[in-house]
C-alpha cells in the first residue's frame, strides 16, 4: 500500500467526540437509547408493512426498504461510538476501517436513491394514477430497488478503492467517531489530487441527480395538486407527500452541509455534530416522521394491535 521508507499504519485509534470521562457516561447512556430507538422503531416499520395487506404498495416497500437502510447506516458507526464512550483507546485495524466507510457509503448513497425513487413514486401515483399500478410493477419497483442498492455500492467501491491505494504513515489517530473518509485522508500521504477530487465528484453527482429527481418530482405534483378543485382532494394529495418531504429536508440538509460546504469554512467538530446528526439521529427520526404523521401507518398498526389483541 505503500512506497515510503517508514513503516505502514496498519491500525487506527479513534478519537471519537470528547474525552471528558462525565460527558462520555453521559453520551454513552444517550446515544444507546437512540440507538435502541432506531432499531426499535425500524423494524417495527418494517414488520409492519409486512403484516398488514393495505401496506403492501410501493409507496411502503421503498418505505420499509428505507428503514433497512437506516438500520444498516446507523449500525455501521454507533456501535463503534459507544465503544469509545466506554474504553480509553478505541483502535480499528485499517480492513476494519475500509470495511466501515464502504457500508456507511453503501447504506448512505442507497438512502439517496430511495428517497428520489420515492418522490419517482409519489409523482406516479398523483399525476398518473390511471397507469399506476402499470409503471409501477412489482417488477419496475425491484429494479428501482437494485439500482439503489447498486449505486450505493458503486459510490462505496470508489471511495474504498481511493482508500485503499492511499499510504499512511506517521500519525494514526482519526479525529471523527468513525473512519471517515475525509480525516483519513487527511493522515495519509497522497499525492494525486484524484483521491480527493473522485469521491467527491462521485458522492456530488448523486446528490445533484437525486435532488433533481426530487423537485422535478414535486415541481410535477404542485402543478397536478393545485388543478384538483376540491380542497380536501388537495390536502389528501399533499398529505402523502408531507412525510417524504421532511425526510428529505433533514436528510439532504445535512450531506450538502457536509459535502457542500467548504471545507475551510467549517471545523473538525462541526463536521462531527453533523455526522451524527445525519448518521445517528436521521436513522431514528425517520420511522417516528413516517409513522406519526401518516395515517395509513396509524390506520395499519391499530388494526394489527386490535388483531393480536383478539387473539390473546
Amino acid at each position: 500500500m505503500s512506497g515510503n521508507n517508514c513503516s505502514d499504519v496498519t491500525e487506527f485509534i479513534i478519537l471519537g467526540l470528547t474525552n471528558d470521562p462525565t460527558l462520555c457516561v453521559i453520551l454513552f447512556v444517550i446515544f444507546l437509547g437512540v440507538y435502541t430507538v432506531t432499531l426499535v422503531g425500524n423494524l417495527s416499520i418494517i414488520t409492519l408493512i409486512r403484516n398488514s395487506s393495505q401496506l403492501h404498495t410501493p409507496m411502503y416497500l421503498f418505505l420499509s426498504h428505507l428503514a433497512l437502510v437506516d438500520i444498516g447506516y446507523s449500525s455501521s458507526v454507533t456501535p463503534i461510538m459507544l465503544k469509545n464512550f466506554l474504553v480509553d483507546k478505541t483502535i480499528i485495524p485499517l480492513g476494519g476501517c475500509v470495511t466501515q466507510l464502504f457500508f456507511g457509503v453503501t447504506f448512505g448513497t442507497s438512502e439517496c436513491f430511495l428517497l428520489a425513487v420515492m418522490a419517482y413514486d409519489r409523482y406516479m401515483a398523483i399525476c398518473n394514477p390511471l397507469l399506476y399500478s402499470t409503471n409501477m410493477s412489482p417488477r419496475v419497483c425491484t429494479l428501482l430497488l437494485i439500482a439503489s442498492y447498486l449505486g450505493g455500492c458503486v459510490n462505496a467501491c470508489i471511495f474504498t478503492g481511493c482508500l485503499l491505494n492511499l499510504s499512511f504513515c506517521g500519525s494514526n489517530k482519526i479525529n471523527h467517531f468513525f473512519c471517515d473518509y475525509s480525516p483519513l485522508l487527511k493522515l495519509s500521504n497522497y499525492k494525486a489530487d484524484l483521491a480527493e477530487i473522485l469521491p467527491s465528484s462521485s458522492s456530488g453527482l448523486i446528490i445533484l441527480i437525486t435532488i433533481l429527481i426530487i423537485i422535478i418530482s414535486y415541481i410535477f405534483i404542485l402543478v397536478s395538486v393545485l388543478k384538483i378543485s376540491s380542497s380536501e382532494g388537495q390536502s389528501k394529495a399533499f398529505s402523502t407527500c408531507t412525510s417524504h418531504l421532511t425526510a428529505v429536508t433533514l436528510f439532504y440538509g445535512t450531506i450538502t452541509f457536509i459535502y457542500a460546504t467548504p471545507k475551510s469554512s467549517y471545523s473538525t467538530d462541526e463536521n462531527k455534530v453533523v455526522s451524527v446528526f445525519y448518521m445517528v439521529i436521521i436513522p431514528l427520526l425517520n420511522p417516528l416522521i413516517y409513522s406519526l404523521r401518516n395515517n395509513e401507518v396509524k390506520g395499519a398498526l391499530r388494526k394489527l394491535m386490535r388483531r393480536k389483541h383478539s387473539f390473546s
